[in-house]
């Protein structure tokens, strides 16, 4: 490979360098604020308002959180509807995305038709919660998950990386006798690997964030999943008792205590992605090539 050592394309470089090494610390400052907020003191939280790096580190924050179990069920409550919730799109969106993958599929393009329909229009928030009530799944964990159990826009980019998989692999399966289950899941699936770790990283972050649906489904507050109980302290903290609502007896330090909660409630779904990440931009573009 030729390098460029034109003026025009050193400077190129260095341009793109530094704008993107901007872009990046302004992505990246907001969070080290929240993390290092969560670490010092309210004293100094309120002289400051802005930290970087405190300079009378505190556990107070987290000492709060976790001197009751309210924090520990609600990420429990989150982590539950996370895997299983994710664990269920996939299947459902991987049957349905094969199926419409298979172009002598009887019906296919109303499908889609139908498919790409509700990318654009939907019954609305009121007449999904009088399905949601009729079916009676109000205080159910099951309301967090089947109202958006696939997604329209994941199905397709799954669908469209299965018609890049050669059609004679499959060919070959059913001479083999093979039927249509077990080519996705012995030979579909296994190959499709960066384009699954994608679509289920959006299926969790979906679900990790679920706030809306909790709000509206879930009227035991012990039902709660971590980001309701986040919004609850965040949102409402201006002049509350902290202690009402995590059920502990110790103090809480202000403002610390919304970052420490914001801290723990990112930090799980944060550890995921590095996992997933060499999947994630392959998966992506292969899945959104053809149509």
């Amino acid at each position: 490979m030729v390098e460029d050592r034109t003026l025009g394309g050193k400077m190129f470089s260095y341009v793109n360098f530094i704008l993107l090494a901007v872009i990046a610390l302004v992505t990246v400052l907001p969070f080290v604020h929240v993390v290092a907020g969560s670490f010092t003191t309210s004293a100094e939280m309120a002289a400051k308002k802005f930290v970087l790096i405190p300079t009378d580190w505190s556990l107070d924050a987290y000492k709060f959180i976790f001197s009751t179990n309210t924090i520990f069920r609600a990420m429990l409550v989150s982590s539950g509807v996370t895997v299983i919730g994710t664990l269920f799109s996939m299947l459902i969106t991987s049957l349905m995305a094969y199926g419409l993958s298979r172009r002598d599929l009887d019906g296919r393009k109303v499908i889609m038709f139908m498919v790409v329909f509700t990318m654009l229009f939907s019954g609305g928030m009121i007449p999904t919660f009088l399905v949601v009530k009729e079916l009676g799944l109000i205080d159910t964990y099951a309301a967090l998950i089947l109202p958006s159990a696939i997604s329209a826009f994941n199905m397709i980019i799954l669908k469209n990386f299965f018609q890049n998989i050669p059609e004679g692999l499959e060919e070959s399966a059913k001479i083999d006798g093979s039927n249509d289950f077990g080519i996705l899941f012995r030979i579909v699936l296994p190959l499709s690997m960066p384009a699954i770790a994608t679509i289920s990283l959006f299926y969790a972050v979906t679900y990790w964030n679920t706030y809306m649906s909790a709000i509206l489904y879930l009227n035991e507050s012990k039902m709660w999943p971590i980001q309701v109980l986040l919004r609850q302290i965040v949102v409402l903290a201006s002049g509350m008792d902290y202690s009402s609502e995590l059920d502990s007896s110790v103090p809480p330090p202000d403002q610390a205590v919304k970052m420490a909660v914001i801290v723990v409630a990112t930090l799980p779904i944060l550890m995921v992605y590095p996992f997933l990440q060499k999947h994630f931009a392959k998966g992506a573009m292969l899945g959104s090539i053809k149509g």
